[in-house]
């Protein structure tokens, strides 16, 4: 029993001795490498996936409209007014003013007579002279005609008056009576020997012609004026 004690003791001491042979090299080199120490082992956590984030989308800013100057107002011109010339009524009147009632002469209250004058050449007076006893009005310008004519002769407007014409029992209203146009070409010249004169749409008076008067396409009458002198303007 005691052998065995002593037997186990031995190795135990030689043990002890190593171990403090060895602490004294480690001390005693100073280019011996470190003793190995265990690390704990490093807790990694696993990465978070990132979600990937959408480019952002450049703005493009737009540039600043140039200024712009707004245009003049120009004000709308108005046209002008278009006017008329006045035109005296017929019945004398200013256009504003009601007009008066007319009294036309007729073949029952006026004598008709178409005479030769000297001046102006190819011309004819024509005069209607109230022989009734109460006042007419020479209206407008007599239609006239020659002989078995259809139609009336061309009225010369530029002869229209500024009043009608009133005539008292005795007066006389005188017409110019234009017997041929502008000579040259084909007028359809003939002599005639009587005048129809419309006084009215549903008044005619046939006169007789002077002796020897000729007409032609270009004949025209003027409206009746007051004066004998007015009416051979025309």
């Amino acid at each position: 029993m005691r052998l065995s004690v002593r037997t186990l003791a031995l190795p135990a001491a030689a043990l002890a001795a190593a171990l403090s042979l060895t602490a004294c090299q480690s001390s005693s080199d100073p280019d011996a490498a470190p003793a190995p120490t265990s690390a704990s082992p490093r807790q990694t956590t696993a990465a978070t996936p990132t979600t990937p984030t959408t480019p952002a989308t450049p703005t493009t800013t737009a540039p600043d409209p140039a200024p712009t100057t707004a245009p003049a107002t120009t004000p709308a011109t108005k046209p002008p007014k278009k006017t008329t010339a006045p035109t005296p009524a017929d019945n004398g009147g200013n256009g504003d003013d009601p007009a008066p009632a007319l009294t036309p002469c007729t073949a029952k209250n006026v004598k008709v007579v178409a005479s030769k004058v000297s001046r102006p050449i190819n011309h004819l007076a024509l005069t209607v002279t109230n022989v009734g006893d109460r006042p007419c009005d020479a209206v407008g310008a007599p239609l006239v005609g020659f002989d078995q004519s259809q139609a009336p002769i061309r009225i010369v407007e530029e002869s229209k008056p500024q009043a009608v014409v009133t005539l008292t029992p005795g007066e006389s209203a005188y017409a110019s009576l234009i017997l041929t146009g502008e000579p040259g070409g084909d007028t359809h010249g003939t002599t005639v020997r009587t005048v129809k004169v419309n006084l009215t749409t549903d008044s005619m008076v046939t006169v007789p012609a002077p002796t020897g008067t000729y007409v032609d396409d270009g004949a025209a009458v003027s409206y009746w004026q007051r004066e004998l002198a007015d009416a051979l303007q025309y």
